[in-house]
């Protein structure tokens, strides 16, 4: 009886301990997750209710909630202004930035494994103060760089017979305002890249790169079969926070000339939300600007994990 009494018990005792193991990593993370959810989770639920509102000054001052649906998401959808010029500005400029970050990036990081290493700590030294650089106060170094009356750009090339002095104003036009936006995004945003890649580098075995070189293989063989599939999953984590970060860009494009809404061409999907929820008052409007601003990202997100998920099945 006793023995039949242990073998039943026996199994309860186990399944209980590793629903405690199973529980225990979860009890640790719950104070970090608990400020997660508070700091971030709720301001994102509120950011979706005031989407289906028409909420602006008048029901901040009463507290009144005035559901209106899908009207906003009808709106917004509904506006040319969103197709023509917002959501254009916004991929484009995203997808040229991310490429160039990886580009300009990768090329450093290969710079830097090739460098003594005296100059590897030089060189690591500089580009990471362009990192550490606020976006605020880059984004103005490069308003003085191409500034129309005393800027070095315009110096020069008025210098040269280029164009006229003092009558050329770089942010006006939406082509030329967005091709300074993404040098001040690329250069801030390369050195997290190029470090990051040049750490993958290091973990590459010696062995792999000498033997194709033995074996014939150029420089852009060996890079492309060899290091890139090597360090796929770090290319894969940079372009996707670049992918991010890249999208949802809202200082470099405020804080320069006519980006604050007096130029509307030249509005993204993050500004127009500002633009919409700050000063023409209308939370509703610019809160579904910001939901469809998360979708996007999320489906971005979502499609190139897959594809990456895919192509390392396929190898």
């Amino acid at each position: 009886m006793a023995a039949d009494l242990r073998k039943t018990t026996r199994p309860a005792a186990c399944r209980a301990a590793r629903t405690r193991r199973a529980l225990r990593p979860w009890l640790l993370l719950a104070p970090a997750l608990g400020v997660l959810a508070l700091l971030l989770l709720w301001p994102l639920a509120r950011v979706v209710m005031l989407s289906f509102q028409d909420y602006g000054l008048r029901e901040m001052n009463t507290g009144e909630t005035r559901y209106t649906g899908l009207d906003n998401y009808r709106e917004i959808l509904g506006d040319p202004f969103l197709w023509q010029q917002v959501l254009p500005n916004t991929v484009l400029f995203a997808g040229a930035c991310v490429v160039l970050t990886l580009v300009v990036g990768t090329l450093v990081a290969l710079l830097l494994q090739r460098l003594g290493r005296a100059w590897r700590i030089v060189c690591s030294s500089v580009i990471m103060t362009a990192w550490a650089m606020p976006a605020v106060t880059g984004t103005y170094v490069w308003i003085w760089i191409f500034d129309p009356l005393d800027g070095v750009v315009s110096d020069g090339l008025a210098g040269a017979g280029l164009i006229e002095p003092r009558e050329t104003n770089w942010f006006t036009d939406r082509w030329s305002f967005y091709a300074i936006a993404t040098l001040n995004v690329v250069h801030h945003g390369f050195p997290f890249v190029a470090i990051t890649v040049y750490a993958a580098l290091l973990t590459i075995p010696r062995e792999l790169p000498e033997a194709a070189l033995m074996d014939g293989a150029s420089a852009w063989q060996r890079f492309w079969r060899i290091t890139v599939p090597t360090i796929r999953p770090v290319f894969a984590v940079v372009a996707i926070l670049s992918t991010i970060w890249d999208f949802k860009v809202f200082a470099q494009v405020y804080l320069m000339p006519g980006g604050s809404g007096s130029n509307p061409d030249v509005l993204n999907l993050g500004v127009w939300s500002y633009v919409q929820s700050f000063r023409h008052n209308e939370y509703g409007t610019g809160s579904a600007i910001a939901v469809l601003l998360t979708l996007l990202l999320l489906a971005i997100t979502v499609v190139y994990v897959r594809v990456l998920s895919r192509e390392d099945q396929e190898l």
